[in-house]
């Protein structure tokens, strides 16, 4: 067989093609059988009553005739009446009495024979002295048993006389037994079979109306069982193939199913000279909140991010489950079009909602993602999935929360650049944690801010810039489990995290003329009070650097959402900041923050108040 005769015997399997339930060959055999049982069934029972009934009626009648014979013969025929030398006297009176009993109609012929066959007394005397054929039946009768059956006249050939002249005999055998217990002589009685017939038909019809009605019922009734039970076979069967298709908690389609559209997807855009974008969406912190709220928690987040996915799709796009954390999309299109936009929405639905987890606590929910298209990062299947995990990969390692684009190898945004010792530890900080890289350029702007508005010199305001990008370069250090961890810690946890501040001023310890930003690092959390750590400075002990980082460290903390809660609003952060001075703020400080933010136009504010426009100084609100 020739490869193109083998193509046309087996049709191709096309790769992430649905199943399909298979025909219900094996109910419809089975369905097959019981018809056919039903009707041998129902077959076979007619025979068998026709026969039990016919049976029934000739013992019946013969009985009848029996006993009707009996009184006759006792009453009427002696022995002597069977020999060749009776009286024709008494021959006539039996004739007689015979004839009486065929004057019914029913009853043809009566006849009494000797033990040789021959005809004694007949209620037809043209049959006196004929003799009838020996037949099986006759026997019997010679042996002292009774015999009946209907014959057609035409093979009755013991029946001697003048013909009976009806279409059926029903033909009737009864042994004489004399006082001796010997056979003296058989009585042969020629009965009109035709009403029995008759009767007997009638009665076979309404056995057989019986049994095809009730055949028929057991056949509706059985179609429709088994209709019902191949229905409910076909459902149970799609709802197995569903559930290999879908994912079991969110409803979406499963890693099998979404990489197979991926394939196909790919292969009609290679056909049509089209575009193919996915994107690999993974929720941020889902082992951690799985580990401190519990996996019922984990499925929550998991759902409303898949509701967020679903809801954002534009036309067109296909979503799926990819992995444990992970959604992938997928959106084919002529001109290119980009899944970013999708994120930002995704990102949006989920900003504006939170995880309800234990004793009310509400927190953020947040995504990295990753984006590649074909085929303009890759040509294959397994290579576009690859490159949209490498990027997604990336968007977790910068922090989570963030988006990254694919890029083919050789792109320019690969080659590595020239860093300094301070631009390497800022990305150092970027790549440990985005919300800590986030966190480090608000604190640099507001603390330049701070010291613009108490009018420090210009160098120094320079270098509490670095050390606001810098102040929170010990978190490198901590565990990812502490760090990121959407709860609050635990008093052991909580120490671990305050070696932060000792940590960053070691790393940047040999950095040349960082004096400032050393200070800065070590003391950005003491407090006024003196209840800080890690030195328990208090009031003017506390480098003016430190005490400057304090502020903005506290502001941009109060407004910016953290993995345990959402941001605060700008008005509550400054409210908050006001309580906390002369306590954990510098008086002095903290007040002439809060006048700045309150009435400058250039206040800087928080990166996503600041973007959507939502807040503006209310010195200056008309």
């Amino acid at each position: 067989m020739t490869s193109a005769s083998l193509a046309r015997a087996r049709p191709a399997t096309v790769f992430g093609a649905q199943p399909r339930p298979p025909r219900p060959f094996l109910l419809m055999i089975v369905f097959g059988l019981l018809l056919v049982i039903v009707g041998v069934t129902a077959t076979a029972q007619s025979v068998l009553v026709t026969l039990h009934i016919t049976t029934a009626t000739l013992n019946a009648t013969l009985s009848s005739d029996a006993a009707t014979i009996r009184t006759f013969v006792n009453g009427t025929v002696a022995p002597a009446d069977l020999t060749p030398d009776a009286a024709p006297a008494r021959i006539a009176a039996v004739e007689a009495g015979l004839r009486s009993l065929a004057a019914g109609g029913e009853l043809l012929r009566i006849e009494i024979r000797d033990p040789g066959g021959v005809v004694r007394v007949s209620s037809d005397p043209s049959a006196r002295g004929l003799a009838g054929a020996t037949t099986g039946a006759f026997k019997r009768a010679l042996g002292g048993a009774t015999a009946a059956d209907i014959v057609d006249p035409a093979d009755a050939g013991d029946a001697v006389g003048p013909p009976l002249g009806v279409s059926a005999v029903l033909r009737e055998y009864l042994p004489l037994i004399g006082e001796d217990g010997h056979v003296a002589g058989v009585v042969a009685i020629w009965r009109n079979g035709g009403p029995i017939l008759a009767e007997i038909d009638r009665v076979r019809q309404d056995v057989l109306i019986v049994t095809l009605t009730a055949a028929a019922i057991v056949t509706i009734l059985s179609y429709l069982i088994f209709r019902a039970a191949q229905r409910r076979i076909t459902t149970q069967q799609e709802q197995l193939l569903s559930s290999t298709r879908r994912d079991g908690l969110t409803g979406m389609p499963n890693h099998g199913t979404v990489v197979g559209d991926v394939a196909r997807a790919i292969d009609a855009a290679r056909a049509a000279g089209s575009h193919v974008a996915v994107a690999l969406v993974d929720l941020d912190s889902f082992r951690l909140v799985n580990d401190t709220y519990g996996h019922a928690a984990g499925d929550r987040a998991l759902c409303q991010l898949a509701e967020a996915v679903t809801a954002a799709l534009p036309a067109g796009a296909i979503a799926g489950r990819y992995g444990p954390d992970e959604f992938l999309l997928l959106h084919a299109s002529a001109d290119g079009e980009s899944l970013e936009p999708t994120i930002d929405a995704i990102r949006a639905l989920l900003d504006a909602q939170n995880l309800a987890v234990e004793a009310g606590e509400r927190i953020p929910i947040t995504i990295s993602a990753g984006i590649a298209e074909f085929p303009a990062d890759a040509a294959s299947v397994t290579e576009l999935l690859s490159m949209v995990a490498v990027a997604a990969a990336e968007a977790r390692a910068s922090g989570g929360n963030a988006t990254r684009l694919s890029r083919a190898p050789g792109d320019p945004s690969f080659e590595a650049g020239r860093f300094d010792v301070l631009q390497g530890l800022v990305l150092a900080v970027d790549t440990k944690d985005r919300y800590t890289k986030r966190h480090s350029e608000d604190v640099a702007r507001y603390a330049t801010f701070l010291a613009r508005v108490v009018d420090l010199d210009p160098g120094l305001i320079e270098a509490i810039r670095t050390a606001g990008l810098l102040h929170d370069v010990g978190k490198i250090g901590i565990p990812d489990g502490i760090l990121r961890k959407p709860g609050k810690l635990t008093a052991a946890e909580y120490d671990v995290v305050k070696q932060h501040v000792a940590l960053g001023d070691a790393i940047v310890r040999n950095v040349p003329d960082i004096d400032v930003v050393r200070a800065a690092i070590r003391y950005h959390h003491e407090r006024w009070d003196g209840q800080g750590y890690l030195e328990e400075l208090a009031g003017e002990a506390i480098p003016i650097v430190g005490r400057i980082l304090a502020v903005a460290d506290a502001f941009s903390a109060m407004t910016t959402t953290r993995p345990y809660r959402k941001a605060l609003s700008v008005e509550e952060a400054l409210r908050r900041l006001a309580d906390a001075a002369g306590t954990q703020l510098d008086e002095r400080l903290a007040g002439a923050f809060i006048r700045g933010i309150e009435t400058l136009p250039d206040a800087p504010l928080p990166g996503e108040t600041a973007r959507a426009g939502l807040w503006a100084p209310p010195g200056l609100v008309a």
